[in-house]
C-alpha cells in the first residue's frame, strides 16, 4: 500500500518550514540562495545524465535545478509540498514557454512517481526538513522511483562534526554567514531557526541511511566549516 494511503504517515507541510510556505520568502528565494545550478547540471551530464533522461527534482523549490535540466532533458518532474513555491515555479515556466516540467504537489513520503523509471533524482536543500525516521523512508522511496543504476544527487545541510563540538562550530558559521539583509542573505535569526526548528543531522547518521535505502555513495564532498554535504549516490 503507497505510504499516502497510510494515516500514520506524517504529513511534510508540518515540517516544511514557515519561511517557505511565505509568499514573501518564496519571491526572495533566488536572490537569497545560488545552487549553482548550472554547474551541478554540467557535472551531471559528464558521467552519464543523456538528453533522454527523465529527472525526478525533490524539493523543487523555485525551480533552480528544474530549469537548468529542463533544457537537458526529455522529462522534469518538480515536486513540492508548498503551495507558494510551486505557485512561484508555474509562473517561471509559463514566461520562458518551456513544456518538458511536470509539477507535483507532494514530497519525499507522498509522491508516486508515474511512467519510466527515473535516471536521476535530484535533492537539495529539502531533506533536512523531515526528522531521521522519515529521511530513512524517504530515501528507501527514493530508490523505488529510480531505475536500476539511477542517480541520486544529494545536497543538503548535513553536520560533520562531533556532538560535543555543536556549539563552536554552529556558532562560527552563524557569526560567519548570517546577514542583515534579509532580501540578499540569510540573517542569524533565519540561520537559529533552521538549526532550532529543522532536522539536519549528522553525516555519520545520514550515510548509513543512503547505503541501507540500497545506494552506493560514488562521491562525497563536504565544506570545511563541516556545515554541508553532498552525495552522488547509485542505485545498487
Amino acid at each position: 500500500m503507497p505510504d499516502r494511503q497510510r494515516s500514520w504517515v506524517a504529513d511534510e507541510l508540518v515540517y516544511a518550514g514557515r519561511e517557505n510556505l511565505d509568499a514573501a520568502h518564496v519571491a526572495r528565494y533566488d536572490g537569497k540562495e545560488d545552487g549553482g545550478a548550472a554547474a551541478e547540471l554540467a557535472e551531471l551530464r559528464a558521467v552519464g545524465l543523456g538528453a533522454d533522461a527523465t529527472v525526478v527534482d525533490l524539493g523543487a523549490g523555485t525551480g533552480q535545478f528544474t530549469l537548468a535540466a529542463a533544457g537537458a532533458v526529455r522529462r522534469v518532474v518538480a515536486v513540492d509540498v508548498s503551495p507558494a513555491m510551486l505557485e512561484h515555479l508555474r509562473a517561471k515556466l509559463r514566461e520562458r514557454g518551456i513544456e518538458n516540467v511536470e509539477c507535483v504537489a507532494g514530497g519525499f513520503l507522498t509522491y508516486e512517481h508515474r511512467g519510466e523509471p527515473a535516471d536521476l533524482v535530484y535533492s537539495r536543500l529539502a531533506l533536512h526538513h523531515l526528522p531521521d525516521f522519515w529521511k530513512a523512508r524517504a530515501l528507501v522511496r527514493v530508490t523505488e522511483m529510480l531505475k536500476p543504476g539511477g542517480v541520486l544527487r544529494l545536497s543538503d545541510v548535513v553536520y560533520g562534526f562531533e556532538p560535543a563540538e555543536a556549539e563552536v562550530r554552529l556558532e562560527q558559521w552563524m557569526t560567519r554567514l548570517a546577514s542583515d539583509d534579509v532580501e540578499g542573505g540569510w540573517t542569524r535569526a533565519e540561520l537559529e531557526e533552521h538549526v532550532r526548528d529543522e532536522h539536519s543531522t549528522f553525516t555519520w547518521l545520514l550515510e548509513p541511511m543512503i547505503e541501507k535505502a540500497g545506494f552506493a555513495i560514488e562521491h562525497a564532498e563536504y565544506s570545511e566549516d563541516g556545515i554541508f554535504a553532498h552525495y552522488r549516490c547509485v542505485k545498487a
